[in-house]
């Protein structure tokens, strides 16, 4: 897909017309949102969406996702349709349709900018990364170093919605009723005692942290009395079941949908996490998190906040990663082994302590100290 956008995409944004500026219809009736990509970048999305929706209540925003992301809209209320650009049907409505405004958010592929391009709207923004600022009537800066969900913002400002209403507020998610049924079910052998949720899985190898460092945090969290349940798909069970064998935990990957997951991560007192789509819907519901990060990039990815700690090595070689693309790493990702149980385990005693999270009838221990 990378390559097609990079030849397709690049010729046809360097051909196609752009299109004539006109004024923003008032009021702003209909919206279309553009959002391929991942889980991550769709979370982050959602503050946006709350403002569109709190600037404007009478507003129809639909939403044209893929199918790799869809489900995290069942965690947005504020999106009126759902379509799906791999289904071709659904690409065909959002092509034959018109609306007031087209918002493009993928930050630098090309192709959904030509999809922009060609949709029946009066203003058309999205980011002006590369050749796809052609296909947008209002052409909107990007920055490495923003906030992703502010950069997003950004984006809003063509309507006259400032970065400095953004309900960056939590939780910015909301959990449909069954999904909360379904993971108090999955739930219920844990008898109410409080958890920490572990997601260990990631997008791309650099990013992993390993099943046998989790384990062993598992394991240390189990002498204060914390129990862990992992989250996560099919891909992550394996792990999952290396994470809390002997009765640490529950391994619920790949049994649960992406709402249920969003479910079991609410009732948890923590999500310890790398920097991955999941971590970013634990920041949505507004439940503490420890993150481990090393190719990502922190400023734009990172949870802000008291209630969140980011372990970061910052070796001189990271981040490394730009607009998704992270390059072999020669040295085997150091700067996410470098990373030490003790410290993990520091950060998620500490984060669970300061919440007021930590069982009090914990075996008493000495901090461990950072290394």
């Amino acid at each position: 897909m990378k390559l097609l956008d990079f030849a397709a995409g690049r010729i046809a944004t360097s051909f196609i017309p752009s299109p004539v500026r006109r004024e923003l219809p008032s009021p702003v009736a209909s919206l279309l949102i553009i959002r391929p990509g991942g889980i991550g970048d769709t979370v982050l999305l959602a503050p946006a969406i709350r403002s569109l929706k709190k600037n404007n209540p009478t507003i129809h925003i639909t939403v044209q996702a893929e199918k790799r992301n869809a489900g995290v809209f069942s965690l947005i209320p504020d999106v009126d349709r759902l379509l799906c650009y791999d289904r071709p049907s659904e690409l065909l409505q959002v092509l034959r349709g018109s609306y007031d405004v087209v918002i493009d958010t993928e930050q630098s592929h090309r192709l959904s900018a030509v999809v922009a391009r060609f949709v029946s709207a009066q203003v058309k923004i999205g980011f002006d990364t590369n050749e796809r600022r052609r296909m947008f009537t209002h052409p909107t800066p990007y920055s490495q170093d923003d906030y992703e969900a502010l950069s997003f913002a950004h984006l809003l400002e063509p309507l006259g919605i400032e970065t400095s209403v953004l309900e960056l507020a939590t939780p910015f998610l909301s959990i449909p009723e069954t999904a909360s049924g379904k993971a108090g079910v999955l739930l219920e052998s844990l008898q109410d005692e409080s958890f920490v949720a572990i997601f260990p899985g990631a997008s791309i190898p650099e990013r992993r942290w390993g099943a046998e460092r989790f384990r062993r945090v598992s394991e240390m969290l189990s002498m204060f009395g914390v129990r862990t349940v992992v989250v996560g798909g099919k891909e992550d069970r394996q792990q999952g079941d290396i994470i809390v064998c002997a009765g640490l935990g529950l391994n619920l990957a790949g049994l649960t949908s992406l709402a249920e997951t969003a479910a079991v991560i609410q009732k948890s007192s923590l999500l310890l996490s790398g920097d991955s789509g999941v971590l970013h819907i634990a920041v949505g519901l507004g439940v503490p998190t420890v993150s481990l990060f090393g190719p990502g990039r922190a400023k734009k990815w990172a949870p802000q906040g008291e209630r969140h700690i980011v372990i970061n090595k910052e070796l001189p070689c990271s981040p490394c990663t730009s607009f998704g693309n992270t390059p072999p790493c020669p040295i085997d990702a150091r700067c996410m082994s470098d990373i030490t149980v003790d410290e993990v385990v520091n950060a998620v005693t500490m984060l669970l302590t300061s919440t007021g999270a930590m069982p009090s009838s914990c075996c008493k221990r000495d901090w461990i100290e950072v290394a």
